[in-house]
């Protein structure tokens, strides 16, 4: 007995294994981006100026000193706590002598060439270099300060290096939608072509597009769904390993953009699915007869 073909009843499999893929890509490019933007803000956040101080600063003076600093529009606060911290021409030398690998003392004796300091770090909006060059002058100017330095042209090469991120993950993204679009659109053809006399059946027996339509943009949606439900469990598997391989990436995680990037994932798929399936339907819609065979 030949079995009965019902509308709406095209093939699943390959419809949702391709824009599994497509949509795990995009996922995964969301995911780099996501990252990336975390990596650059720990960076901003991270960034300090070293206040070098005179020498002969009383106690009084470095409080009066620190006081001036906190006031700065630019200093970054936590809970209303400036984040300056002092550090001592000691504990500096300490510093220096474990990360060089040089003990100054074989030459210079206990003479001590480093200077008391505050490390202030720079709130995210004056990360640039233009606006630190600005901050050092006006630094510089206050009584009591030696000196103060930042790596320079160091805010600028990341700035550069993260538009480029986003720039190319961007472009990837458009071009990797646009094959999505095709490729999806091509298999849903594919997969309604069986049904293309069905299609007409149901048509010449009075039928309405609408109700014709319906079963197959139902189908659709579940199979984006379905793509985007997969899709994101992957890329959640993926993001999980690498976070146990990788030291340090746990750091960069954020369990709300990764809710939102797993619910646009799954709205794109739904969307995909509805929207090439409604255009492969209106297609079939409209062919006359002979366009059929």
């Amino acid at each position: 007995m030949s079995k009965i073909k019902k509308l709406g009843s095209t093939p699943n499999a390959m419809v949702i294994i391709s824009l599994t893929i497509a949509l795990f890509l995009i996922g995964l490019c969301g995911l780099l981006t996501l990252n990336a933007r975390k990596l650059a803000e720990l960076v901003k956040q991270n960034v300090e100026v070293q206040v070098y101080l005179d020498n002969d600063l009383t106690t009084s003076k470095l409080d009066s000193l620190f006081k001036l600093i906190a006031k700065k529009d630019f200093v970054l606060k936590k809970e209303n706590s400036p984040q300056i911290n002092f550090i001592s021409k000691e504990v500096a030398a300490k510093q220096f002598i474990e990360e060089s690998g040089e003990d100054y003392r074989k030459l210079l004796g206990n003479n001590n060439p480093l200077f008391n300091l505050y490390s202030v770090k720079i709130r995210e909006e004056f990360f640039n270099e233009v606006k630190l060059k600005e901050i050092k002058a006006d630094l510089e100017k206050l009584s009591g300060v030696h000196e103060v330095a930042y790596v320079e042209n160091f805010v600028d090469e990341v700035n550069k290096n993260i538009s480029k991120i986003y720039l190319i993950l961007s472009v990837f993204v458009i071009l990797l939608l646009v094959i999505i679009v095709i490729l999806v659109n091509n298999t849903i053809k594919l997969s309604l072509y069986s049904q293309r006399f069905l299609i007409r059946s149901m048509q010449l027996v009075g039928a309405t597009n609408t109700f014709i339509r319906k079963p197959f943009v139902i189908k659709g949606a579940l199979q984006g769904l379905i793509s985007g439900l997969v899709a994101c469990t992957l890329l959640i598997i993926l993001q999980q390993l690498a976070v146990q391989k990788i030291e340090g990436l746990g750091v960069l995680q954020e369990t709300s953009k990764l809710i939102m990037l797993t619910l646009g994932i799954l709205i794109i798929g739904t969307l995909i699915g509805i929207l090439s399936t409604f255009q492969s339907v209106e297609r079939y819609l409209k062919l006359s007869l002979d366009e059929l065979y």
